[in-house]
């Protein structure tokens, strides 16, 4: 499950990606300032778990910056994000899973999360901002992907719909 769950979060950070673009092609400036930001938290918060999980030091202070990248560096650095913990959880066992990892966070509290439970915060995690990126994306008039996991399982096994409607009465 949580292999298909890196694979729904690199699907679904496609078709915002997408979507992204799409606006800023169009018109759309000032969400397409505020869809960078979100990116560029999730990029962030991603390379802090990813720092933590292999035990370096943290590589940002802070869960943002000033200056925000473009969307294509930032689609660069998704796409590596994302390829990083699809390699990860492929290679990680149950027992390195279920490992406790110590840290701190940014704002200097102390925190404890299994390696599993790292892993469903970072999946998690991008799918609460990507809905904030699509409240963006209807406030400027653009396309929200649908990007639900129950779509995703449909668009990569699409034979699922036809065995479905087999079942009903």
């Amino acid at each position: 499950m949580l292999i298909d769950g890196f694979k729904y979060k690199q699907w679904a950070d496609r078709r915002t990606l997408d979507a992204a673009k799409a606006l800023e092609a169009q018109k759309g400036r000032a969400a397409v300032a505020f869809i960078r930001q979100q990116l560029n938290h999730m990029v962030i918060v991603e390379e802090l778990f990813r720092a933590r999980l292999i035990g370096n030091e943290r590589p940002h202070n802070t869960t943002n910056t000033e200056a925000v990248p473009t969307l294509d560096e930032l689609e660069r650095k998704l796409t590596q994000s994302n390829a990083w913990f699809t390699r990860y959880v492929n290679e990680s066992t149950s027992e390195t899973l279920n490992e406790q990892v110590s840290f701190q966070f940014v704002d200097g509290k102390q925190g404890r999360l299994t390696r599993l439970e790292i892993l469903f915060h970072i999946i998690n995690h991008g799918t609460y901002h990507r809905g904030a990126i699509g409240h963006a994306l209807d406030l400027e008039g653009g396309v929200r992907p649908a990007d639900t996991f129950t779509v995703f399982i449909h668009a990569e096994e699409p034979e699922r719909r036809q065995q479905s409607s087999m079942r009903q009465p």
